[in-house]
């Protein structure tokens, strides 16, 4: 696990879209992760356009996220949540259910979805990762998103999309 926060990637300067789907359980860690996450794109892309949607719980994220994508997809999506481990399984089983949901649709969409969903101990560990200042993942989402909008912006300029990959493949 790092402990700071990765350096500020370069800003971002055409006019973008990006979609911060935050699950409302654990608010109080959550919502810091979401003002820090706006907060920092506001600098990293000053041009774009941040939409916030909430849903109840981090297992509905996923979900959003291919609504989203289905509908008008964003150049980047930040998925925020905070799980909290308990003395059942459930929160493990939660959080590799969306890690891998996430991952999926990032791969069969082609577009970044940062998951920012964490996992966590206690509420200790949630206030180090959600509300410091040292390690903060809102922060840290957003410039992984500037840094991936950057990417992507800089391989449409120079390799265009040829249209060959094709989802769900058998070959």
């Amino acid at each position: 696990m790092s402990s700071a926060l990765p350096p500020k990637p370069r800003i971002v300067g055409p006019k973008v879209r990006i979609c911060i789907i935050a699950s409302k359980y654990n608010e109080q860690f959550t919502d810091a992760m979401v003002e820090n996450a706006i907060e920092e794109l506001g600098e990293l892309v000053p041009q774009g356009r941040v939409d916030l949607i909430r849903v109840p719980g981090a297992f509905e994220i996923p979900v959003m996220t291919a609504s989203i994508l289905d509908r008008d997809p964003p150049a980047c999506v930040i998925a925020l949540g905070v799980i909290i481990r308990g003395s059942t399984q459930h929160a493990d089983l939660v959080a590799a259910s969306v890690t891998e949901a996430l991952q999926r649709l990032a791969v069969e969409s082609l577009r970044p979805i940062i998951n920012e969903v964490l996992l966590l101990d206690d509420e200790k560990q949630a206030y180090a990762r959600c509300i410091g200042a040292k390690l903060n993942r809102g922060r840290e989402a957003a410039r992984v998103a500037a840094a991936m909008i950057d990417i992507f912006q800089e391989l449409d300029r120079s390799m265009p999309r040829t249209g060959t990959y094709r989802k769900n493949s058998n070959a």
